[in-house]
Protein backbone atom coordinates (compact mmCIF):
# COMPACT_ATOMS: atom_id res chain seq x y z
CA UNK A 1 0.00 0.00 0.00
CA UNK A 2 1.21 3.50 -0.82
CA UNK A 3 2.39 5.70 2.04
CA UNK A 4 -0.32 8.34 1.55
CA UNK A 5 -3.53 6.26 1.53
CA UNK A 6 -2.61 4.30 4.64
CA UNK A 7 -2.41 7.52 6.69
CA UNK A 8 -5.98 8.52 5.84
CA UNK A 9 -7.04 11.96 7.04
CA UNK A 10 -3.77 12.56 8.91
CA UNK A 11 -2.20 13.45 5.58
CA UNK A 12 -5.25 14.89 3.84
CA UNK A 13 -3.83 18.43 3.52
CA UNK A 14 -0.49 17.14 2.23
CA UNK A 15 -2.23 15.04 -0.41
CA UNK A 16 -4.34 18.00 -1.54
CA UNK A 17 -1.25 20.19 -1.74
CA UNK A 18 0.64 17.49 -3.66
CA UNK A 19 -2.25 17.11 -6.11
CA UNK A 20 -2.55 20.88 -6.49
CA UNK A 21 1.17 21.21 -7.18
CA UNK A 22 0.89 18.40 -9.75
CA UNK A 23 -1.97 20.13 -11.59
CA UNK A 24 -0.17 23.50 -11.59
CA UNK A 25 3.04 21.90 -12.88
CA UNK A 26 1.16 20.07 -15.65
CA UNK A 27 -0.63 23.24 -16.75
CA UNK A 28 2.67 25.12 -16.69
CA UNK A 29 4.10 22.44 -19.02
CA UNK A 30 1.31 23.28 -21.46
CA UNK A 31 2.05 27.02 -21.30
CA UNK A 32 5.75 26.32 -21.85
CA UNK A 33 5.04 23.94 -24.74
CA UNK A 34 2.82 26.60 -26.34
CA UNK A 35 5.51 29.25 -25.83
CA UNK A 36 3.23 31.31 -23.59
CA UNK A 37 5.04 33.12 -20.74
CA UNK A 38 2.27 32.51 -18.21
CA UNK A 39 2.33 30.84 -14.81
CA UNK A 40 -0.66 28.83 -13.62
CA UNK A 41 -0.49 30.56 -10.24
CA UNK A 42 -1.50 33.80 -11.97
CA UNK A 43 -4.78 32.31 -13.19
CA UNK A 44 -7.12 33.52 -10.41
CA UNK A 45 -6.00 37.14 -10.75
CA UNK A 46 -6.04 37.11 -14.56
CA UNK A 47 -9.49 35.54 -14.52
CA UNK A 48 -10.78 38.30 -12.22
CA UNK A 49 -9.26 40.97 -14.42
CA UNK A 50 -10.32 39.29 -17.68
CA UNK A 51 -13.55 41.31 -17.86
CA UNK A 52 -11.56 44.53 -18.14
CA UNK A 53 -12.65 45.91 -14.78
CA UNK A 54 -10.41 47.74 -12.35
CA UNK A 55 -10.32 46.11 -8.93
CA UNK A 56 -8.79 47.23 -5.67
CA UNK A 57 -6.23 45.08 -3.90
CA UNK A 58 -8.75 44.52 -1.12
CA UNK A 59 -11.46 43.47 -3.61
CA UNK A 60 -9.04 40.97 -5.15
CA UNK A 61 -7.98 39.62 -1.74
CA UNK A 62 -11.59 39.16 -0.67
CA UNK A 63 -12.66 37.56 -3.94
CA UNK A 64 -9.72 35.14 -4.00
CA UNK A 65 -9.90 34.57 -0.23
CA UNK A 66 -6.20 35.28 0.26
CA UNK A 67 -4.33 37.86 2.29
CA UNK A 68 -3.88 41.44 1.17
CA UNK A 69 -0.12 40.81 1.45
CA UNK A 70 -0.27 37.85 -0.95
CA UNK A 71 -2.19 39.92 -3.50
CA UNK A 72 0.23 42.83 -3.09
CA UNK A 73 3.21 40.52 -3.75
CA UNK A 74 1.55 39.05 -6.84
CA UNK A 75 0.65 42.51 -8.18
CA UNK A 76 4.23 43.73 -7.61
CA UNK A 77 5.55 40.69 -9.51
CA UNK A 78 3.14 41.18 -12.41
CA UNK A 79 3.80 44.94 -12.53
CA UNK A 80 7.49 44.12 -12.90
CA UNK A 81 6.63 42.00 -15.93
CA UNK A 82 4.50 44.79 -17.39
CA UNK A 83 1.29 42.71 -17.18
CA UNK A 84 -0.72 44.83 -14.76
CA UNK A 85 -0.78 48.45 -13.75
CA UNK A 86 -2.05 50.18 -10.64
CA UNK A 87 -3.53 53.63 -10.20
CA UNK A 88 -4.67 55.46 -7.11
CA UNK A 89 -8.40 55.40 -6.52
CA UNK A 90 -9.90 58.86 -7.09
CA UNK A 91 -12.31 58.51 -4.13
CA UNK A 92 -9.71 57.14 -1.72
CA UNK A 93 -6.04 57.74 -2.49
CA UNK A 94 -5.01 54.95 -0.12
CA UNK A 95 -6.60 52.35 -2.38
CA UNK A 96 -4.95 51.11 -5.55
CA UNK A 97 -6.90 50.00 -8.61
CA UNK A 98 -5.44 47.11 -10.60
CA UNK A 99 -6.01 46.36 -14.27
CA UNK A 100 -4.32 44.48 -17.08
CA UNK A 101 -1.95 46.41 -19.32
CA UNK A 102 -2.01 45.99 -23.11
CA UNK A 103 0.70 43.37 -22.68
CA UNK A 104 -1.41 41.64 -20.00
CA UNK A 105 -4.48 41.73 -22.25
CA UNK A 106 -2.47 40.26 -25.13
CA UNK A 107 -1.24 37.50 -22.82
CA UNK A 108 -4.81 36.90 -21.70
CA UNK A 109 -5.88 36.33 -25.31
CA UNK A 110 -3.15 33.70 -25.62
CA UNK A 111 -4.18 31.81 -22.48
CA UNK A 112 -7.95 31.81 -23.06
CA UNK A 113 -7.81 28.80 -25.44
CA UNK A 114 -5.63 26.97 -22.90
CA UNK A 115 -8.20 27.66 -20.18
CA UNK A 116 -10.94 26.24 -22.36
CA UNK A 117 -8.82 23.13 -23.00
CA UNK A 118 -8.12 22.78 -19.27
CA UNK A 119 -11.86 22.83 -18.55
CA UNK A 120 -12.53 20.21 -21.23
CA UNK A 121 -9.65 18.02 -20.10
CA UNK A 122 -10.72 18.16 -16.47
CA UNK A 123 -14.29 17.24 -17.47
CA UNK A 124 -12.90 14.22 -19.33
CA UNK A 125 -10.69 13.31 -16.37
CA UNK A 126 -13.53 13.26 -13.86
CA UNK A 127 -15.69 11.18 -16.19
CA UNK A 128 -13.20 8.32 -15.89
CA UNK A 129 -14.38 7.35 -12.41
CA UNK A 130 -17.78 7.83 -10.76
CA UNK A 131 -16.16 9.08 -7.54
CA UNK A 132 -14.21 11.75 -9.42
CA UNK A 133 -17.44 13.34 -10.59
CA UNK A 134 -18.15 14.31 -6.98
CA UNK A 135 -14.83 15.98 -6.23
CA UNK A 136 -15.84 19.62 -6.71
CA UNK A 137 -19.02 19.10 -4.73
CA UNK A 138 -17.04 17.39 -1.96
CA UNK A 139 -14.44 20.16 -1.85
CA UNK A 140 -17.21 22.77 -1.59
CA UNK A 141 -18.80 20.81 1.25
CA UNK A 142 -15.50 20.64 3.16
CA UNK A 143 -14.91 24.37 2.57
CA UNK A 144 -18.37 25.21 3.93
CA UNK A 145 -17.85 22.98 6.96
CA UNK A 146 -14.50 24.50 7.92
CA UNK A 147 -15.88 28.01 7.36
CA UNK A 148 -18.60 27.21 9.90
CA UNK A 149 -16.31 25.40 12.34
CA UNK A 150 -12.54 25.66 11.70
CA UNK A 151 -10.46 22.49 11.73
CA UNK A 152 -8.24 23.89 14.49
CA UNK A 153 -11.27 24.32 16.76
CA UNK A 154 -12.39 20.77 16.02
CA UNK A 155 -8.94 19.40 16.85
CA UNK A 156 -8.66 21.44 20.03
CA UNK A 157 -12.06 20.16 21.19
CA UNK A 158 -10.81 16.61 20.65
CA UNK A 159 -7.62 17.19 22.64
CA UNK A 160 -7.57 18.22 26.27
CA UNK A 161 -4.77 20.81 26.13
CA UNK A 162 -3.92 20.46 29.84
CA UNK A 163 -3.53 16.71 29.85
CA UNK A 164 -2.66 16.24 26.16
CA UNK A 165 -5.18 13.40 25.97
CA UNK A 166 -7.66 12.80 23.24
CA UNK A 167 -11.32 12.59 24.17
CA UNK A 168 -13.19 9.93 22.26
Amino acid sequence: MSFYPKLGYLIFGSRLRRLSEYFLAEVNKVYTHAGIPFDASWFPLFFLLSEGKQLTLMDIAQELEVSHSAVSQLITNLKGKGLVTTTRCAEDGRRQLVELTRKGTALLSQVLPIWKAIGQSMEELVQEDPQSKKILEAICAVERSVADDPLSARILRAVDINTKTISL
